[in-house]
């Protein structure tokens, strides 16, 4: 131990970190062990569009350029540009929001769900949130020292949330619920229905709603998108979106919120919002000249993405349909699957071996706060359809070697008519 260590000793982390996790990237550390090894790895953990055959379209790039040519490299204000603002709130208009009384640009929606989740949420205090949900949300409201309450996803009803727990179980100091439709990891789309009675839940017990709503223009069969704001123009409700996916921009970080409801019963929320966001100055000013861009903009390139993604879920439905052990509600929206595995193995060191006997990585479900004693793992589908194929016979091969046995026994019970 060097004198200098000696004196001052071990800096340790602030101790809410403990319960800090983020398991679609913490896996990822074992495949950069592998990758190190020589290993070639099949990566379908993580949903950046562009690490794959996507590309940013050309009139976002051209936008951002044209800002940096005119100088807007210094601070924007602290919500966002007017011509940012403006346009989220046109978009907003054209999808039946109506009662607007904040937007608020940013790095992100990881940044507006931390915004707004600590402006919101006090100590013994809690929010509503989906099993299985993006851990984002959990990562956030650890770091905030909240115990968040989970509501279960119905695997049977097609995931869609579980109204009946709501009804009867949330607890009396929720403040806050989680919506994410469509849905990350489980590609589910919630009905209108559902939607309406998720609404007149958080008006009854005066909930804000926290709508993810990142991956609406990725509906995969030809449906509307149905926004919860939309249907509930009176309740507190922030629609969360962004330029990350359906318009192939992730690592800008542009993101934004948009606050409606009754003007009186979100002033108060609206401002400690926005003293949060002058506290951090402002987002990217030259990227939120993509914004009007991206909303205003050529639209056709939605069309081939969503093409793509339908043939690639259909294609990973087709495999886990074949695949022993494994079955997968279909998708709907964006580009996850989340199929179960009918093992007694914990679903982690599933993963874990798949990466390193077959080089597959995917993210184990209860990375992702499944229910307890389900096993589930989240599929991105959004590579190439030649790299699914080799993907998912990987996974085949996997699962025959370390469940041969019962996998035979499975098939003569199916030929026993059993």
């Amino acid at each position: 131990m060097s004198s200098t260590l000696q004196q001052v000793g071990e800096i340790h982390a602030a101790r809410r970190l403990e319960h800090v996790r983020y398991a679609i990237r913490d896996l990822a550390v074992l495949a950069d062990e592998l990758v190190r090894q020589g290993k070639s790895i099949i990566a379908l953990n993580i949903g950046d569009p562009l690490s794959f055959d996507f590309h940013t379209p050309p009139h976002l790039i051209e936008a951002v350029v044209g800002a940096l040519r005119d100088g807007k490299n210094g601070y924007a204000p602290s919500p966002g540009t007017p011509r940012a603002l403006e346009a989220v709130r046109r978009d907003a208009e054209r999808h039946g929001i109506r009662s607007v009384q904040s937007i608020f640009i940013t790095a992100g929606v990881s940044e507006a769900v931390d915004v707004c989740l600590t402006a919101l949420v006090n100590p013994g205090e809690t929010v509503l949130t989906p099993s299985p949900t993006y851990p984002l949300y959990s990562a956030v409201l650890a770091k905030l020292g909240i115990d968040p309450t989970s509501y279960p996803l119905v695997e049977a009803n097609g995931w869609q949330p579980d109204l009946d727990f709501l009804e009867t179980q949330a607890p009396p100091h929720a403040r806050a619920i989680v919506v994410i439709s469509p849905n990350n990891p489980t590609g589910a789309v919630y009905s209108r229905q559902t939607l309406e009675r998720l609404a007149e839940l958080a008006r009854r017990h005066h909930w804000v709603i926290l709508a993810d709503e990142i991956y609406a223009k990725l509906i995969l069969d030809e449906e509307p998108h149905v926004s919860l704001a939309a249907l509930a123009p009176d309740v507190p409700v922030v629609t969360l979106s962004g330029l990350s996916k359906a318009y192939l921009a992730p690592g800008w970080r542009v993101g934004w919120g948009i606050l409606s409801g009754e003007a009186a019963a979100v002033k108060p929320y609206a401002e400690g919002i926005h003293k949060l966001l002058r506290a951090r100055l402002s987002a990217s000013h030259p990227l939120q000249e993509a914004v009007p861009a991206a909303l205003e903009g050529p639209q056709e390139h939605l069309v081939e993405v969503r093409r793509k993604l339908r043939a690639r879920r259909d294609l990973t439905v087709s495999w886990c349909r074949r695949i022993p052990r494994l079955s997968c509600v279909p998708p709907r929206g964006a580009f996850y699957a989340f199929p179960r595995l009918e093992t007694a193995e914990d679903d982690e060191a599933f993963a874990q071996a798949l990466l390193r006997q077959r080089q597959v990585l995917v993210v184990h479900g209860s990375g992702f706060g499944e229910a307890p004693g389900t096993r589930h793992f989240r599929v991105v589908y959004l590579a190439e359809e030649a790299t699914l194929d080799r993907a998912f016979q990987n996974i085949r091969d996997f699962m025959e070697e370390r469940y041969g046995e019962h996998r035979e026994k499975s098939l003569n019970r199916q030929e026993d008519g059993t």
